[in-house]
């Protein structure tokens, strides 16, 4: 909700929170996202200098290539290296083993993906085996003649046909995939015993974006009361490997059973679960709201609506999906929605697919390729950041979220997007004037790769452009370098454009050689080559199955820094860059050990759990021993003209 503040000339100011971000992490095909290092790799041929050599220094200890000891990098044959070396001897290497490229056996073998063959062994004969008894079926077929060898064993005569189930195997179709860099286990960081991919990378990301903060959290919880803070994070489908859903549901089938572990890590409000449970400990308000493809825009405009209305003053925001696994990639590709080696080869005329360029957005394309992700962003209200002197990455005044009206087929796209970007757009020149939208906003698109993304979502882009006036457009896609993550994908488009705004260089979709015939690209200029722009406004779009339409706008940290000096005052803003300086100091400190293959990951399992006798109430507060602050309990009757006389 709006509230008050006396001016310095004493009069009485009506303000709005605005959400900033204040740190931001996760990893993802490109590596890790804090200090935009994800972003750096996708932009690394445009990059000198110190930005070049930390890129590929973030990649390469991640990657197991080096190893920092002593002072000093060492790598796998025992030479001792500076981190310019390094950057010289392996950049060719990290370059080839990120991004989207083909799927590695770390993942599954994309040539021999086991499944399973019923057959019937006809016989007009009687067959002979011995089993143990405790693989009996239950009950035995009809024509089985089961006899007693010892208290183990049993012998079985089939009198004719004989039911089998045979393990097979068969080469996949879809072999590309948007997949963590090579050599990087999220399970070895951690005691992840029993842990879905997603969570593991759950744990990953949102240690990044905590530690990425530079303040302390702990310090952080005793500023404000704990029932305002948030969690929102989702995954779209949910953890689905062999630790969580797909483990339970086809344990029978594999003459298995499940855990009881499986189903509740199964479950896509996870994400959001594992961060209060294990890395923050909140007792504030947790959701997990999933939208398809859009899930992480959704959760993303829970934080920011909270945030404005007052009900939160800290919000955790993120997303965290591992759906790289045949059984998943295997309902897509039935969709014809993933772009398979087949299709890709005939694109190019060849023989063999070019991995590497399996997502073409924009371009004469033949579907999706799936991808792996975690994106957690951490979000205040402006007054605490200022009051904290947190670093400002940038603002997300609004997201807008419509649907798509009646559909013919669910999956198709529909009029919501047409909503959900006019309104950004419109929102965007409200704020900062039309003219700096039409000159200096570009577009994070959906960009799915898919041929009927490319014409729907430009068709959308180029007619809002012109109902606002825009002209070339720049409209760049982060799917050409990491694929689709489903619920995380819009965190990645966001990590992307928080890089955008610090170095100022929009990444090309160099994957695609020319924007294809049937796009709509009149007032667009869809980014083939990096293009340098100093951009203050980001719209990031977003298109799910079922119509689940979000787009956000994003404030450049220029532009939030001379709102908040208009706001404050320059005294105050003044002061408040003095307390950001230590700040960034100790953000600085975490990147560099980060560089350094040390990821300070905080997983907190079975400590600081808060006991009943902690908890202590009375008709004015709630307050738990280990939070400096109280809940408070003194609720006003917003129903007052309703039941008083």
């Amino acid at each position: 909700m709006p509230y008050y503040r006396i001016s310095d000339a004493g009069a009485l100011l009506l303000m709005t929170r605005l959400p900033v971000i204040v740190g931001f992490g996760g990893y993802n095909a490109a590596g890790r996202s804090s200090f935009h290092h994800a972003y750096r790799r996708t932009v690394l041929g445009s990059l000198e200098g110190e930005k070049r050599i930390s890129t590929v220094l973030s990649l390469a200890s991640i990657m197991k290539l080096v190893e920092f000891r002593d002072g000093v990098y060492v790598d796998q044959s025992g030479a001792e290296l500076s981190a310019e070396q390094v950057a010289d001897k392996y950049q060719a290497t990290v370059e080839e083993n990120t991004l989207i490229r083909r799927i590695t056996k770390a993942h599954f073998d994309v040539e021999r993906v086991p499944g399973s063959k019923d057959l019937t062994l006809d016989s007009e004969q009687t067959s002979e085996f011995t089993l143990r008894r405790r693989d009996l079926p239950q009950p035995s077929p009809d024509n089985w003649v089961v006899e007693t060898l010892d208290d183990k064993t049993v012998k079985v005569t089939v009198q004719g046909n004989l039911s089998v189930k045979m393990t097979s195997f068969r080469k996949f179709d879809v072999q590309s995939g948007g997949i963590l860099p090579t050599g990087f286990d999220p399970a070895e960081q951690y005691q992840s015993r029993f842990h879905p991919r997603g969570l593991q990378l759950t744990v990953l990301g949102a240690s990044d974006a905590l530690n990425s903060m530079g303040i302390d959290w702990q310090d952080l919880v005793a500023r404000v009361d704990p029932d305002q803070i948030a969690v929102f994070a989702a995954s779209g489908l949910g953890q689905t490997d062999e630790m969580g859903i797909a483990g339970y549901m086809k344990a029978r089938l594999n003459s298995g059973r499940a855990s009881s572990k499986q189903m509740p890590l199964g479950l896509n409000s996870m994400p959001a679960d594992f961060v209060n449970a294990y890395m923050c400990g909140s007792v504030g308000t947790t959701g997990a709201m999933a939208g398809a493809c859009a899930t992480f825009l959704y959760n993303l405009r829970l934080a920011v609506d909270d945030i404005v209305a007052g009900r939160h003053r800290v919000v955790i925001c993120g997303s965290s999906e591992a759906p790289v696994t045949p059984e998943v990639m295997e309902g897509f590709a039935a969709m014809s929605a993933l772009g398979t080696d087949e299709r890709l080869a005939k694109l190019d005329g060849t023989e063999q697919a070019d991995h590497r360029r399996a997502s073409r957005p924009f371009g004469e394309n033949a579907g999706f390729t799936m991808g792996e992700s975690s994106q957690f962003f951490i979000l205040m209200d402006d007054e605490l950041a200022i009051e904290l002197g947190a670093d400002i990455y940038g603002a997300v005044p609004n997201v807008f979220v419509n649907a798509d009206g009646f559909k013919k087929s669910i999956s198709s796209p529909g009029a919501g997007n047409y909503i959900t970007v006019s309104k950004a757009v419109a929102a965007a020149a409200a704020i900062v004037g039309k003219e700096a939208v039409q000159e200096r906003s570009f577009i994070q698109a959906h960009g799915s790769s898919t041929p009927q993304n490319r014409i729907t979502e430009s068709m959308i882009f180029d007619k809002v452009a012109k109902g606002f006036g825009i002209n070339e457009w720049p409209v760049t896609a982060v799917k050409a370098f990491v694929g689709h993550p489903l619920g995380p994908a819009s965190g990645d488009q966001l990590a992307n454009t928080l890089g955008v705004f610090a170095d100022g260089i929009i990444p090309g979709i160099k994957t695609t050689d020319k924007v294809a015939e049937d796009v709509f690209d009149e007032h667009l200029d869809i980014v083939l080559q990096d293009q340098a722009a100093e951009m203050d406004i980001a719209f990031l779009n977003s298109k799910g199955f079922g119509g689940n339409n979000a787009t956000a706008t994003v404030l450049s940290p220029k532009v939030v820094n001379k709102m908040l000096a208009t706001r404050y005052g320059d005294d105050a803003f003044n002061a408040y860059v003095e307390r950001r300086a230590s700040v960034r100091e100790k953000a600085k400190a975490y990147d560099e050990q980060a560089c350094n293959g040390q990821l300070n990951v905080i997983y907190n399992f079975g400590s600081g759990i808060i006991e009943d006798h902690e908890i202590n109430i009375d008709s004015q507060a709630l307050s738990i021993d280990q939070f400096a602050n109280t809940v408070p309990l003194n609720f006003a009757n917003p129903y007052a003209d309703m039941t008083h006389d």
